[in-house]
């Protein structure tokens, strides 16, 4: 690069290109918003979060990259294009999360949808870069391009920040997307009202507006555009929905069937989730002589609960769920409690709050019974939890005579998945039997009983409305599409289940 001619002037930062400088930061912590939403959106509605953040954010960079080069052949009014790049943004990326959810039901090819519009909003983003450098070419080159790519880091730092602390448990995904379009559009009218050389340019003045009146609509009317996407999405009128810090909490009801989906994936229907909860609990307090201290991990919605306080013996139950608000939902409202039978409000139950798998590591007290009920392996943050280390580590927890159960997805679906669970349960030392119970709404089910010593074979327990001390044998016969077969041990350094169970669900959701 040629020296700078000494005879020139060289101008510090003055007002105007401050408010340039501020709007770098304001773009960049946009920018790295409008990218998280698009990854989270993506986890939630497609799942395997790893997949879906690695192949959004790298779309991101290399559309980034694109914009950037195309730059070059910008030759005049850069000033006007970074405005209208600005207010671009804005309208893309601030109605890119309402989108997004609204037309997942509709769109039968969704990837395609969300990859063009991750790949129009990198772009963008990467032409407005070069672009304020080369507006901010009358200052110091130096002190410009230093102070351009510092405030550009520390806004993608501020909104790495603020995204999981403050946007998604208090903000919600949808309103979110909006406030930063609404953030890209009022720098762009900022910069028209501020800056001299920004006079002529009324066409743009009217279209931040524009912009601006139609995000804040949609801001206005975010509850109602989410509401309308889920109730698209699951063809059942929502009587609840919620984005708790963790994950999307959704009901729903038709007739006298109530329904909970958590980040879009059915966990129970009202009228068989007895069945799913009999088959889970009973098979192994029922091998327990005196199950009087029992360990429930997951299970925020008391149902499991519920079956393990039908036990006279039961003294203490601690119920170990990451999210508060779950756990709050179904302790407090009262058609939610009166499915759980109040179990989350009796004496002998504890709740804790915390992640399953810090807190299995940190505990010392040994259970007569451990009923292991978390969702499925549907990402790797929650692979972690049919792990050999996380089953190590809960083995501790087990006493010589106790029993437990792990919820292993469908051995007819995904018959791999489930025998990984066996597998990975016997690789840290224990004895394992698997069964299957049949639940309408899932179709055939699996779980595998595990004991650290033999596992008994006549079980003795309360018979519900589902299971039967006469039925309770037939569960463990498997024919042959369901039979055992050779597994992979899931590690934390494979979470070889994680794939194995997309894999099986995609191909039979077609």
């Amino acid at each position: 690069m040629a020296e700078a001619d000494p005879a020139q002037p060289r101008h510090r930062l003055k007002a105007p290109a401050g408010a340039l400088l501020l709007s770098a930061f304001v773009v960049a912590t946009c920018g790295l918003v409008y990218e998280l939403l698009a990854s989270t959106i993506a986890s939630y509605l497609l799942g395997d979060s790893v997949t879906q953040f690695s192949t959004v954010i790298g779309t991101y960079l290399f559309a980034m990259g694109v914009g950037s080069w195309v730059s070059r052949y910008v030759t005049r009014d850069e000033l006007r294009l970074f405005i209208r790049v600005e207010l671009l943004i804005a309208l893309l990326g601030g109605t890119s999360a309402a989108l997004l959810f609204l037309l997942f039901p509709f769109v039968e090819h969704f990837r395609v949808l969300l990859y063009a519009l991750v790949m129009a909003i990198g772009f963008l983003v990467g032409l407005e870069i070069p672009l304020l450098i080369r507006i901010l070419k009358d200052f110091d080159f130096r002190e410009t391009v230093s102070s351009v790519l510092t405030f550009d880091y520390v806004g993608a730092l501020f909104a790495s920040l603020l995204f999981p602390l403050v946007l998604m448990p208090m903000v919600g995904m949808i309103r979110s997307g909006f406030v930063f379009g609404i953030a890209n559009a009022a720098v762009a009218l900022a910069l028209l009202l501020a800056l001299p050389r920004a006079a002529s340019l009324r066409l743009e003045k009217l279209a931040a507006v524009l912009v601006l009146v139609a995000l804040a609509i949609g801001f206005a009317a975010a509850d109602r555009l989410q509401r309308f996407g889920e109730v698209a999405s699951y063809g059942e009128p929502v009587v609840y929905a919620r984005s708790s810090r963790y994950q999307r909490i959704v009901l729903t009801r038709r007739d006298d069937d109530l329904r909970l989906y958590l980040n879009g994936n059915l966990q129970f229907s009202s009228r068989d989730e007895y069945r799913y909860h009999e088959a889970l609990v009973h098979p192994a307090l029922g091998r327990v002589a005196h199950p009087r201290d029992v360990l429930i991990l997951g299970g925020g919605d008391g149902l499991a609960a519920r079956e393990v306080l039908r036990y006279p013996d039961v003294r203490t139950v601690t119920l170990v769920d990451l999210d508060g608000e779950m756990t709050a939902l179904f302790r407090k409202t009262p058609a939610l409690a009166a499915l759980n039978r109040n179990s989350l409000n009796d004496p002998r139950l504890r709740v804790i709050n915390a992640d399953g798998f810090r807190w299995v590591r940190e505990a010392r007290q040994r259970y007569d019974a451990i009923v292991v009920d978390f969702p499925d392996p549907v990402d790797y943050s929650v692979g972690k939890l049919y792990t050999d280390s996380f089953y190590a580590a809960v083995r501790r927890l087990l006493s010589p005579s106790g029993m437990m159960v792990v919820q292993s997805t469908s051995p007819f679906v995904a018959p791999d998945a489930f025998w990984t669970v066996a597998t990975t349960l016997e690789a840290v030392g224990f004895r394992t039997r698997g069964y299957h119970a049949y639940v309408p709404s899932f179709g055939e089910w699996g779980f595998v009983l595990a004991a650290t010593g033999p596992i008994p074979e006549v079980p003795h327990f309360p018979e519900g409305r589902f299971l039967t001390r006469a039925s309770e044998p037939l569960m463990f016969d498997f024919p042959p599409d369901m039979a055992r077969r050779p597994t992979p041990v899931n590690r934390l350094d494979n979470q070889v289940l994680v794939r194995e169970f997309d894999k099986a669900w995609s191909r039979y959701e077609g």
